[in-house]
């Protein structure tokens, strides 16, 4: 697809000056990357208008502030190609105030798009305008490819090597895209929105569900899903998602990353077809103005499982928004880790020292190929992501640094990582601060995790364990204290003056490493 982001106007007079209070609050707050700059996206939909501020232009942006609307501009168009004209007023008051927000927060740059709803109305360039006199730049209209190219965008933004459909399910319509790696392939839009559905089909579920099928069985993208990932974004795919996490009791409550298998996902579908919305268990999970369009997203979703055959579905929160940003990235930036990122970035914001954690990856780089222990690119790729975070917690209560740990890293705004990789990460920092133990640790986090990975990050664990004890969690130490299993030994060397930092604590520690993966502990000192 040829990329199109090139069109998208930067409005930066819509965010400077800064006010002096948006100038202060940046340089005293040190909990902020002080070398970046937000930066601003302004998203008006067919059902909500949304304001996403995001800390700066990185691979893993972080929003700061996050607000939308349900004004639902779209509920008319299909049948009277115009705007509603009390969903236009709210609209414009709800813009009003983000532009303020804009400039209180102090963005370097906001960017402002508009979907389906508004490119098909007959009033939708008077509207144009009434917003852009309230940013005082231009907005951008998106054209269908350019909605599916921006979506696709955030999949490769928010997926670790991804391969599949893109669906992004707005209130006026569908952009399916196929996605591998980082290529984005062919996409179209199809004329599924929920709010398009309802007007369209008079809220009669027959009829609808004739719009649904025939679009779908037209669509050559949706069939290339076969044995593949569907990658749901947009707010009903969400509500949906959320819905589910609420009835079966999952227990991490993070939407990006989610992911049910295909067979699971159309018995879930179904039911939500099947019974009015106010009846469903755990409805209170869903927003109030959500509810209604469920069953047409459920409708939409259980087509494409039909259809389409992938083997899952996997939520994504990371949509056009996020790829619109990514496209705004270098190169060099955009095949930059994001999960290794985003790490790097907490580590170093509160960590005793980010220089150690990085230490930290390569000197259990150097005992995981000694020891013998298969490593995946995958899995070595977390045990770096484990490293970066495994002092996060320093500043809490001795007794709490393992359970604090564990929170911050299980509902972190990370991306490229599933929830089974989240529940190794947290369980390998929570294992170094607490012990080695699950006394204390919550069976349903656990869960998440396979056999292979809880084992994983005991030993990781058991060597980070190590690590801190022999450095104070300061540079320059470790990389020069070789941790190596050598002729079945496990054997930490302390040559020079670090010998000092022998010890019997030092050698239960090692005991408990190399007892995980059968084998005896030496130190070698002076």
């Amino acid at each position: 697809m040829v990329s199109l982001s090139s069109s998208i106007p930067r409005s930066r007079s819509a965010a400077r000056p800064l006010t002096p209070e948006a100038a202060i609050a940046l340089n005293e707050a040190p909990s902020r990357l002080q070398y970046l700059e937000p930066v601003a996206v302004v998203d008006v939909g067919s059902n909500s208008v949304r304001l996403v501020v995001y800390e700066g232009l990185t691979r893993s942006p972080t929003p700061i502030f996050n607000e939308k609307v349900l004004c639902g501009l779209g509920r008319q168009v299909a049948t009277k190609g115009l705007l509603d004209d009390a969903a236009v007023e709210m609209a414009l008051q709800s813009l009003r105030r983000f532009h303020a927000l804009c400039r209180q927060i102090g963005a370097a740059s906001v960017h402002v798009i508009a979907t389906a709803a508004v490119r098909e109305a007959k009033n939708g360039e008077a509207f144009v305008s009434r917003v852009a006199e309230i940013f005082g730049a231009p907005i951008s209209v998106l054209t269908g490819a350019q909605e599916a190219e921006f979506s696709a965008h955030g999949i490769i933004a928010g997926i670790h090597d991804p391969d599949g459909i893109a669906g992004d399910l707005g209130g006026g319509s569908l952009e399916v895209v196929d996605v591998k790696g980082h290529t984005v392939g062919i996409g179209e839009t199809l004329p599924l929105g929920g709010l398009r559905l309802r007007d369209l089909a008079g809220r009669s579920m027959k009829k609808a569900e004739k719009i649904v099928v025939d679009a779908i069985d037209g669509s050559e993208i949706v069939t290339r899903c076969k044995g593949r990932a569907f990658y749901a974004i947009g707010g009903t795919f969400r509500a949906l998602v959320r819905l589910h996490m609420a009835q079966t009791g999952y227990p991490l409550h993070v939407m990006h990353g989610y992911e049910l298998d295909a067979a699971q996902a159309l018995e879930f579908v179904k039911l939500v077809r099947r019974v009015k919305p106010a009846s469903l268990d755990s409805i209170d999970a869903v927003s109030t103005a959500r509810r209604e369009l469920l069953p047409y997203g459920a409708m939409v979703l259980e087509h494409i499982l039909r259809r389409g055959e992938p083997k899952c579905i996997i939520s994504s929160a990371l949509g056009v928004r996020e790829g619109l940003l990514y496209t705004l990235l270098d190169d060099e930036t955009r095949q930059t880790d994001p999960l290794l990122a985003a790490c790097a970035e907490l580590g170093y914001l509160r960590s005793r020292s980010p220089r150690f954690a990085r230490e930290l990856c390569y000197w259990t780089d150097q005992f995981m190929v000694s020891s013998g222990l298969e490593e995946t690119e995958e899995e070595r790729r977390l045990r770096h992501a484990a490293c970066l975070l495994a002092d996060i917690g320093w500043r809490s209560h001795p007794d709490y640094r393992g359970g604090h740990s564990l929170n911050i890293i299980a509902y972190a705004a990370f991306a490229g990582i599933d929830h089974p990789g989240r529940a190794y990460m947290a369980l390998a920092v929570y294992y170094r601060h607490s012990g080695l133990s699950d006394e204390h640790v919550s069976p349903r986090i656990r869960e998440l995790a396979t056999a292979r990975m809880i084992d994983r990050a005991r030993i990781l664990a058991a060597a980070l364990r190590v690590a801190y004890l022999i450095s104070g969690a300061m540079p320059g130490v470790i990389d020069k204290a070789e941790l190596a299993v050598e002729h079945g030994t496990v054997t930490l060397h302390l040559p020079g003056e670090l010998a000092a930092l022998n010890g019997s604590r030092v050698l239960t520690r090692l005991k408990q490493l190399a007892k995980l993966i059968g084998r005896r502990a030496e130190i070698v000192a002076g």
